[in-house]
C-alpha cells in the first residue's frame, strides 16, 4: 500500500528537484556553519553547530513533509483516492512516511562532513548520532505540527491563537520582563504555586531541544544520555499524538475547502473589491493562514526592546537585563532590525505559492485569468498589496526599533534613514524577483530559501572574516551596516547596486509578465505532470 507513494515521489519531476535543492541548501548550510565555526570564538564549535543543525532539521521537516501534506487537500484530483477502499487515515499516514523518508535521507547526506569532524576532534563519535537523530526528530514533529493546524477547523484555529496569544503575553513577562530576576517575583506567590511555577518555567527552559542540544555538545553525552533519551521519547510522543490528528482530520479538511461554505463569523469587514478585485482576491488568500502568532512574539519582543533602549540606565531593577544583553553582544539593534526586515521580505521572495501550490491547479487558474483583460499591473498590484500584507507588521516593528535607536542616541539620524532606506531597497529587490519566478513559473522554494537564509549567512561570515565593506553590498549587509559604523560613501554602493538590480527586473517582468504565464501555460496545458 505504501510502495506506490514512494514510488510516485521517486519519479515526480518536481519533487525530485526540491528534494536536490533542499540537500544542496543543506550541504551549503553545514559548509557555511563550518566556517564560522573557524572564524567566531565567542561559542562553542559545537554548541554552533549543533544549534545549526537543529533550526536546519525543523526548517527542512517544513519543507519535505509540512508543505507537502498541507497543500495536499487543495487539490480536487484528491477525492477519487478518498473515495477509493484506501482510507483516507492511510493516504496521510503514506504521504507522511514518503516525507520523512526524504527527510531522513537530507540528515543523512551530511554524514560524511560530521565524520570528518569526529577525526578532526571537534566533535565527539557519540555526537554524530545526536546531530542525526534530534534534527530529524524535531523536524518530523515541526512537519506534522503545521499539518495539524492548517487541517483544524476555522474557530479551532481562531481559538488556538488566542490560546497561543496568551503563552506569549506569559513568555514575554516570564522569560524576557522578569529574566533573571524571576525567583523574586515570585516570592509575593504562596509558597507552593511560585515554587510550582519556577519548576515549571525552569523545566522548560532546561529541557528544550536547544537547550539539551546545547549541553550535548559541551559535555560528554554519556553525562546527560538520560535527558536525551527522555526528550526523544517526549518529541515522538508528541508526533505520534500529532499524526493521529491529522490523518483523522484529512477527510474532514478536504470537505471543509471544496463544499462547505465559508461563512464569516467575525462580524468584520473584508473591504471592497473595488476596482482591483485580483488584489483583494489574492490579499484574502493569503490572510487564511496569516502567521499573527509569529508577529505577535516579534511585535512583542521588539516593543521590549525598544523600551529597553529608551530607558538606558533608568531601567527598573525588578526587570530582567541578561536576555536584552545578549542581543547587544549579538548586533543590538541593527541585527534584530535586520532580522525583521528579513522576515517581513520572506512573503516578497516566495511568491508561487501564493496563487497555486501545483502545475496542475496554477494551470486551471491561468486558464481563466488569461481570458480575462488583465495586464501585467493587475497581476503586480495584486502581488504586492499580498507580500505587503504578511510583511508590513514586522517591518513597522523594524522602524520602531531604529526610531527607539536614534532617540536613545545609539544612532545619528543619517544612520536610522540610510537603515530605512536600505531596508525598503531590499524588500523591493526580494519582490521584483519573486515577481519575476511567479511569471516564469518557477518555484520559489531554492530562490526564497537562498535569498533569506543563504544571503544573511554569507553575510555573517563575511563580517566574521573581517570584510564589513564586501558584505554591505549584500541586502542584508546593506540593512547592517549602517546602524552598526557611521556609513561612508562605500556603503552607498550596495543599494545603489540594490535598486538597480530591482528596477531592471521590475522593468523587464512588467514588460514580460503576460507573455510569460501565456507560454508557461502553452508548456504545461494538457501535459500529465507528476507533482
Amino acid at each position: 500500500m505504501i510502495l506506490p507513494f514512494f514510488s510516485l515521489a521517486a519519479v515526480s519531476p518536481g519533487r525530485q528537484r526540491t528534494f536536490r535543492r533542499v540537500v544542496s541548501l543543506h550541504l551549503l548550510g553545514l559548509g557555511t556553519f563550518l566556517l564560522a565555526m573557524r572564524m567566531t570564538a565567542r561559542v562553542s564549535p559545537a554548541v554552533l553547530l549543533g544549534n545549526g543543525l537543529l533550526v536546519a532539521g525543523i526548517i527542512e521537516g517544513a519543507l519535505l513533509i509540512g508543505w507537502r501534506l498541507t497543500q495536499l487537500p487543495k487539490s480536487q484530483a484528491l477525492e477519487f483516492l478518498l473515495a477509493s477502499p484506501l482510507r483516507p487515515p492511510r493516504v496521510l499516514i503514506a504521504e507522511m512516511l514518503v516525507g520523512m523518508g526524504r527527510l531522513a535521507f537530507v540528515t543523512l547526506s551530511g554524514l560524511p562532513v560530521l565524520c570528518l569532524l569526529v577525526l578532526d576532534g571537534v566533535i565527539l563519535p557519540m555526537d554524530v548520532l545526536i546531530l542525526l537523530v534530534m534534527p530529524f526528530t524535531w523536524g518530523s514533529v515541526t512537519g506534522v505540527g503545521l499539518t495539524v493546524w492548517a487541517y483544524e477547523p476555522v474557530g479551532v484555529r481562531r481559538w488556538g491563537e488566542r490560546i497561543m496569544l496568551v503563552g506569549v503575553l506569559v513568555y514575554l513577562a516570564i522569560g524576557i520582563l522578569a529574566g533573571e530576576h524571576l525567583r523574586q517575583w515570585l516570592n509575593g506567590l504562596p509558597s507552593d504555586l511560585g515554587r510550582h511555577l519556577l519548576a515549571g518555567f525552569e523545566a522548560v527552559h532546561r529541557y528544550n531541544p536547544f537547550a539539551v542540544m546545547k549541553d550535548a555538545m559541551e559535555l560528554n553525552p554519556r553525562w546527560i544520555w538520560s535527558t536525551l533519551i527522555w526528550l526523544e521519547l517526549a518529541g515522538i510522543t508528541l508526533f505520534v499524538l500529532l499524526a493521529i490528528r491529522a490523518a483523522g482530520r484529512l477527510q474532514g479538511h478536504f470537505q471543509d475547502r471544496h463544499y462547505r461554505p465559508a461563512i464569516s463569523r467575525s462580524g468584520g469587514s473584508h473591504g471592497s473589491i473595488g476596482e482591483r478585485p485580483l488584489a483583494w482576491w489574492s490579499v484574502r488568500r493569503v490572510t487564511e493562514y496569516s502567521g499573527r502568532i509569529n508577529l505577535w512574539l516579534a511585535g512583542g519582543f521588539g516593543v521590549l526592546y525598544a523600551a529597553y533602549t529608551l530607558a538606558g540606565d533608568d531601567w527598573p531593577p525588578w526587570f530582567g537585563r541578561a536576555v536584552f544583553q545578549v542581543f547587544d553582544r549579538m548586533g543590538g539593534i541593527p541585527m534584530l532590525a535586520t532580522a525583521l526586515v528579513m522576515l517581513a521580505a520572506v512573503p516578497a521572495a516566495f511568491q508561487y505559492g501564493l496563487w497555486d501550490s501545483n502545475a496542475q491547479d496554477r494551470c486551471r487558474r491561468l486558464e481563466l485569468l488569461l481570458l480575462t483583460r488583465l495586464d501585467a499591473r493587475d497581476y503586480w498590484e495584486a502581488a504586492t498589496a499580498a507580500a505587503w500584507r504578511r510583511g508590513r507588521g514586522y517591518f513597522a516593528v523594524a522602524a520602531l526599533l531604529w526610531l527607539a535607536a536614534w532617540l536613545s542616541g545609539q544612532a545619528g539620524l543619517v544612520q536610522v534613514l540610510a537603515g530605512l532606506g536600505a531596508g525598503v531597497i531590499l524588500w523591493g529587490l526580494y519582490f521584483a524577483l519573486g515577481f519575476r519566478a511567479f511569471c516564469r513559473g518557477i518555484q520559489a522554494s531554492a530562490l526564497g530559501l537562498t535569498l533569506t537564509i543563504g544571503l544573511p549567512l554569507l553575510v555573517y561570515l563575511l563580517y566574521q572574516a573581517g570584510w564589513p565593506v564586501i558584505a554591505a553590498l549584500l541586502p542584508p549587509g546593506s540593512v547592517y551596516y549602517p546602524g552598526s559604523a557611521q556609513p561612508s560613501w562605500t556603503w552607498l554602493a550596495g543599494p545603489l547596486l540594490g535598486v538597480t538590480a530591482a528596477l531592471m527586473i521590475t522593468r523587464r517582468g512588467l514588460a514580460r509578465c503576460v507573455g510569460d504565464l501565456r507560454h508557461w501555460y502553452e508548456l504545461h496545458h494538457g501535459r500529465k505532470v507528476l507533482e
